[in-house]
């Protein structure tokens, strides 16, 4: 793993920013991921992300914590967090701007019980394939303490295949629309292709009930994004 996102991380941290992260999908072309963007404060964040900071109670797991901006924030109110994150570059960044902790470690490779587990940034991406998700959803059921709470959010991109006439151009014979193809760049190079899941809501309510949890809609967003709050 050559971990770009990190070291884009790490020069913007150092000083050296250059140039901004790009990603592009299977269904979409080039797009820019500014630096600035994964260092935002609370009063930049979408509402759902200020929602879902609102709603996090008692000792909170962030995974995929990025640059540490929601752990930070969680820090600031009196939380015990702990951040994870599959990146080193992430983790040292996290540390350095103040995470208290922040470990290098996959989701699932995560024991330790919580309250509250925050998965932000469309947080349904680790699933990667429907096929998976009841897979990654008992494992994170198993991270909860009484009365803990999931919070994660994602997108229906249904939107992204509607034609001109209003109609949608989906390949019925191919996997869950939501399963993209999604390659990361920075400064000339490329991490390996992953395979990222964005779930609608329905989908991800119905993957929920299949392994005991249930699933309540905490937010709608302004474009087909939402907050799902899982216990």
């Amino acid at each position: 793993m050559k971990d770009l996102f990190g070291t884009a991380l790490l020069d913007y941290l150092n000083g050296n920013f250059t140039e901004d992260i790009i990603t592009s999908t299977n269904i979409s072309d080039d797009d820019e991921l500014p630096l600035t963007y994964l260092f935002r404060e609370f009063s930049d964040m979408s509402q759902l992300e200020q929602k879902a900071l609102q709603l996090a109670r008692g000792k909170v797991l962030d995974v995929g914590c990025g640059a540490g901006i929601h752990s930070l924030y969680l820090q600031e109110q009196g939380l015990e967090v702990k951040a994870i994150d599959v990146s080193k570059g992430a983790i040292e960044v996290s540390k350095r701007r103040g995470v208290k902790n922040a470990q290098l470690i996959s989701v699932l490779d995560e024991t330790e019980t919580f309250d509250t587990i925050l998965l932000m940034m469309n947080g349904t991406g680790i699933f990667q394939e429907l096929d998976k998700t009841p897979l990654y959803l008992k494992h994170l059921k198993t991270l909860l303490n009484p009365n803990g709470q999931i919070l994660i959010d994602s997108t229906d991109i249904k939107y992204m295949y509607e034609d001109d006439d209003g109609g949608y151009w989906q390949d019925l014979h191919s996997n869950y629309y939501g399963e993209l193809d999604y390659l990361l760049s920075y400064k000339g190079e490329s991490e390996p292709l992953i395979t990222w899941l964005y779930l609608d809501f329905e989908t991800l309510a119905t993957a929920c009930e299949s392994v005991g949890l249930t699933c309540e809609l905490a937010m709608e967003g302004d474009h087909y994004d939402y907050l799902a709050r899982i216990f």
